[in-house]
């Protein structure tokens, strides 16, 4: 098999108003799909971020069920020309920076939190390459 990437990526939440504030009107992701007490879809990239609220979607009936629970992770690439211009954006907009790490070839990444408590990440392109 010879996959391209990662389409999809899940986080369960507790409120979609409260994901949307963070995810679109912080973030600027745009809203893709909303359904009142279930998820709200974000178009990040070329992917999508789905947020699902984890009692409805495991308990799913048309689809398989699925959910999780604690703090979840996932990484947004930016390009390495704009990586710290998108820290400087997230300071501005009073996004707290939990940790910054060095990898190889001087590259760095830096970790904040969505107000959910899942682990998020920033990294430049080429950082697994």
């Amino acid at each position: 098999m010879k996959f391209t990437q990662i389409k999809e990526t899940c986080l369960y939440i507790s409120d979609l108003d409260l994901a949307e504030n963070f995810y679109h009107r912080i973030l600027e992701m745009p809203v893709i799909s909303k359904v009142n007490n279930r998820h709200i879809f974000f178009r990040c990239g070329t992917a999508v971020l789905l947020c699902f609220i984890p009692e409805v979607t495991r308990n799913e009936k048309n689809l398989p069920p699925h959910y999780a629970t604690g703090k979840q992770h996932i990484a947004f690439e930016v390009s390495r020309k704009e990586y710290q211009e998108t820290k400087k954006i997230l300071i501005e907009k009073k996004i707290r920076i939990t940790h910054e790490q060095e990898w190889k070839d001087g590259l760095e990444s830096l970790y904040f939190e969505d107000p959910f408590g899942h682990v998020l990440e920033i990294v430049p392109e080429g950082i697994w390459e």
